[in-house]
């Protein structure tokens, strides 16, 4: 578990059609409509692929959090943040680390 360095993730800013696979096994995890600019530094999303994430209390560093992995092969992907008021259907904010995805055109 970690992450890269805010602002470095080539996904941080990227926004093409298509979907964002599992580094790890290849699984999707979130579609390119549900990427949404959040200015934290990393790839942020407000909803995954139905049955693609599970959520697990983080209470690492002091902190309250929601722990992002994927679902097939336990793959750390991030945090979920609720509650922040970005204009999103879902009012969460998945914070994805840039190297747990993959990246496949339409």
């Amino acid at each position: 578990k970690g992450t890269e360095p805010a602002g470095s993730s080539v996904y941080n800013k990227f926004y093409e059609d298509g979907v964002y696979k599992c580094a790890g096994c290849g699984t999707e995890l979130y579609k390119s409509e549900t990427k949404f600019n959040s200015g934290c530094g990393w790839p942020a999303f407000y909803d995954n692929v139905p049955d693609a994430v599970e959520r697990f209390e983080d209470n690492s560093y002091g902190m309250k959090r929601v722990e992002i992995t994927c679902k097939n092969c336990g793959g750390h992907l991030g945090h979920v943040f609720e509650g922040e008021g970005f204009p999103t259907p879902t009012n969460e904010r998945h914070c994805v680390n840039g190297l747990s995805l993959k990246f496949e055109p339409k």
